[in-house]
């Protein structure tokens, strides 16, 4: 029986489709074993958002073949769909899979032998018009449930609609029958995931909203949760039945990426700041307790001195509960290389950590707010020096004692203690006693 590896880089949608892969060679009776370990195969599934994502591949396939240098290494995903050319010269890799062919292997490689020279199946992106399904976890208490892939935006920093290929999505039954699957095999949450998820239904017929509706409707499901959702895409309907859902989480990722509507229009992006600043608004009435998350990018071209920090300005205006700051990288065939002034590097790493502070102060401002409150907590099974982690319905982390009875379940705790690392000390809801006494060994 061959051993295969996986090793994943990049976004939650990734995550998801290397489960996939998994599932298919566990289908095969391959053994799966750590990317650590010695393996006959590594499947390597990759990221190209920046350049560092393309400099992550090469160690990843170095850090493989120090395991087994005669190992078959496969390397697909965005950066081998942008630059097969630059994966197949790297030392060691077998074979390289575009956009099309990713989900593919089996039929294309006859033996998983170490190729001397690399196999490439690499096709038009716009040639990957098929939706492949997929889920996947990675502590066994929540699953990244794909439902949408690629992307007919066109932001001017973006590579993923050249990797991807147009925006696509399966009908809603196809993805009510992968959440079965899912919550079938453990799973308490779901967190719908994808390229541009909000655009789901076009091919169809059908919308986003009437996905998460149905999905609500599927009462096994316990928690589900939105990855990220673009601003001019999370309509008012959504947010008010976020508002009322059964077990739609008060949790929402609204990529940003400016304050400033100029940057804005520089970045080819469908909407402007009072849009985004309506749709905080109105989730901060109806949802007073969600968590609100927000993706920025810093030193993207044009960006002199005073769109910054206009841009800043606006983001500390917002009732929002954390930033996901991101230093903008050049990347060939995109808008942006075309726009200037050119951000010295060095700028861009000032502005970046600028708004990592705001982020932090933020989300101390929210967390702390909720001190003493009682709030249901996912907890994960992975134990961290005597304590187990998890997560608020509206997305505060949480630590106790370790108790594996506790593990992958849902339960009432106070949050106490609000230490460094932005996480609660909390204690389990004294009322949960009375329904599982077992709790009392860690808690008394």
């Amino acid at each position: 029986m061959k051993k295969v590896a996986f090793y994943t880089l990049g976004c939650r949608l990734n995550f998801s489709e290397t489960s996939a892969m998994r599932r298919e060679f566990e289908g095969k009776e391959f053994m799966i074993t750590g990317f650590d370990d010695e393996a006959d195969i590594y499947v390597i599934n990759t990221c190209s958002v920046t350049q560092d994502a393309n400099k992550d591949c090469r160690k990843v396939v170095r850090r493989a073949l120090r395991n087994n240098p005669d190992a078959f290494v496969a390397v697909t995903g965005c950066y081998a769909q942008l630059e097969p050319q630059e994966i197949a010269a790297i030392d060691g890799v077998s074979v390289v899979l575009g956009a099309k062919e990713k989900f593919d292997l089996f039929e294309l490689v006859d033996s998983f032998e170490q190729k001397k020279e690399p196999l490439v199946f690499h096709s038009d992106v716009n040639e990957a018009v098929d939706f492949h399904h997929a889920f996947s976890s990675g502590d066994r208490t929540r699953a990244f449930l794909k439902v949408q892939d690629g992307c007919d935006y066109k932001c001017s920093f973006c590579t993923i609609p050249l990797a991807r290929g147009v925006s696509r999505s399966p009908a809603i039954e196809e993805v009510l029958e992968n959440a079965r699957r899912a919550v079938a095999e453990g799973f308490k949450e779901i967190v719908v995931t994808g390229v541009n998820a909000g655009d789901f239904g076009k091919q169809h017929g059908e919308t986003f909203l009437e996905l998460l509706q149905r999905l609500d409707d599927i009462t096994e499901i316990e928690r589900i949760r939105v990855s990220s959702i673009e601003p001019n895409l999370l309509n008012d309907d959504i947010i008010r039945f976020a508002a009322t859902s059964r077990a739609l989480q008060p949790h929402f990722h609204m990529p940003l990426q400016s304050g400033s509507d100029e940057m804005l229009k520089l970045m080819r992006r469908r909407y402007k700041s009072g849009l985004y600043s309506d749709r905080v608004a109105l989730i901060r009435d109806l949802m007073p307790h969600a968590c609100i998350g927000v993706d920025v990018i810093t030193g993207h071209p044009g960006e002199t001195e005073s769109l910054f920090q206009e841009s800043f300005d606006f983001i500390d205006s917002l009732s929002v509960s954390y930033l996901h700051v991101f230093t903008y990288s050049e990347r060939p065939n995109t808008h942006a290389l075309n726009i200037e002034p050119v951000i010295p590097k060095n700028i861009r790493k000032k502005r970046t950590n600028l708004l990592r502070r705001l982020s932090a102060k933020k989300r101390f401002d929210f967390n702390q707010k909720f001190t003493e409150d009682t709030r249901q907590v996912l907890f994960e099974e992975e134990e961290k020096e005597g304590f187990m982690q998890g997560w608020t319905d509206n997305y505060i982390r949480v630590q106790i004692p370790y108790s594996s009875f506790l593990a992958n379940s849902i339960v009432p705790c106070k949050l106490k203690i609000l230490n460094t690392s932005l996480t609660f000390d909390g204690v389990v809801d004294k009322a949960e006693f009375e329904v599982n006494p077992q709790i009392l060994a860690v808690h008394v």
